[in-house]
């Protein structure tokens, strides 16, 4: 089984990513994963965390040679502002003097329910996991599980589709969503130029105010064949993983799969993805749809169209104009606390969903497939593609 886990904290030493169950054999190519990093540090709106760290993932073991080789892979990200931060944050007791409390909660943050459920006299413990900084290590992750993707001929892209009420004024391709990825100056990451100047202009008029703006991005997996996921289980459910997964990034609010929304309020006739047999071969087999309204996933099983999540972000809960808060020791009302925040994040939240999709797609394949090497589920994969090409 494929699986992930990340460690660190906000302004720790260090971020550490961990896969495990990754195949033998899968080019790791080192500036791709890198060039990753960098992306989630992009956008219009970001703050002043990012002239700070320049993401790097230094990895400590399961690659050799440029190749995965079965092993556990770990990976650490170190955070350059841990040299501010070292004697606030020891790992020893430490001079509790030096201790930088959270004195208020902050709105829309895990402060308070986090301090009450860890039994925490402030939200400081609470701030520094919660943070959106560990996505840092979940992107070095979905690296991994975008080349043993690509691999088998799998992409996983995004991009913004909505800054506040700025929205994407025309149907874009797989093409131009995925050319996004190369970019080396990143905007809002959306794929018309023209409605990402009006989502600039959304980002410079809530700046002025030292308010934030949330937004939706939308990822796409194109290449993936049909009868990935299941329904045979309620948590098998390629939806439900997928859901689960996007939802799980800070400031995620809603997901969606497809048309998910707007099928809510129109006719069935409307929605449903009406299909043809034609008379040549497509990517997997001649099966046809008219639309992807459904996203790509029918019954909890990929259905061979491209797959297509949207994440609902809400803004950014720091605001440089707080909110009303409690004192945690008086009890008294006063503004909540200030750490250092962005004002737009959607384009950086998109590039961790990729991550977050890419790993959940990842780990279905290899539980689909199998293999302890590349070279043996490739073949398990082509295998399963011929056998639906001749269905």
């Amino acid at each position: 089984m494929l699986r992930f886990s990340t460690a660190g904290e906000s302004h720790g030493e260090s971020l550490v990513a961990l896969v495990s169950g990754m195949p033998a054999g899968v080019p790791i190519d080192l500036e791709f994963l890198s060039h990753e990093l960098w992306r989630r540090q992009q956008g219009y709106g970001r703050g002043g965390r990012m002239r700070i760290e320049r993401d790097t993932a230094h990895i400590l073991s399961g690659v050799r040679h440029g190749k995965t080789i079965g092993s556990p892979i770990a990976m650490t990200i170190e955070n350059r502002d841990w040299k501010n931060w070292g004697e606030i944050l020891p790992v020893e007791e430490g001079d509790l003097s030096k201790h930088k409390a959270v004195a208020s909660p902050r709105p829309g943050h895990a402060d308070l329910a986090g301090a009450l459920k860890y039994d925490f006299p402030d939200a400081r413990y609470i701030l520094e996991r919660a943070s959106a900084r560990e996505t840092t290590a979940r992107v070095a992750a979905g690296a991994l599980a975008k080349q043993l993707l690509r691999a088998l001929g799998i992409e996983v892209a995004s991009h913004v589709i909505r800054v506040g009420k700025a929205e994407l004024q025309r149907p874009v391709t797989w093409e131009e969503i995925f050319a996004l990825q190369s970019k080396t100056e990143v905007l809002l990451n959306c794929a018309d130029p023209e409605s990402e100047k009006a989502m600039k202009g959304e980002v410079d008029g809530i700046l002025r105010t030292g308010d934030t703006v949330g937004g939706v991005f939308e990822v796409v997996a194109h290449g993936l064949p049909p009868g990935v996921g299941t329904h045979v289980n309620w948590d098998e459910r390629l939806d439900g993983l997928l859901a689960q997964a996007v939802m799980s990034l800070q400031a995620v609010k809603a997901v969606e799969i497809g048309r998910g929304v707007t099928a809510a309020e129109s006719k069935g006739s409307e929605v449903h993805d009406a299909i043809a047999y034609g008379e040549q071969d497509g990517p997997f087999t001649r099966f046809e749809r008219d639309h992807n309204n459904a996203g790509g996933v029918e019954g909890g099983i990929s259905n061979g169209e491209d797959v297509i999540v949207r994440g609902y972000l809400k803004p950014i809960s720091t605001l440089r104009r707080p909110l009303g808060s409690v004192n945690f020791e008086s009890r008294e009302p006063v503004k909540a606390a200030y750490e250092r925040s962005d004002v737009c994040v959607v384009p950086a939240a998109g590039v961790a969903a990729e991550s977050m999709v890419a790993l959940t797609l990842a780990k279905l394949v290899v539980e689909k497939f199998g293999g302890d090497s590349l070279k043996e589920l490739k073949r398990n994969f082509d295998g399963y593609c011929e056998q639906i090409r001749n269905f």
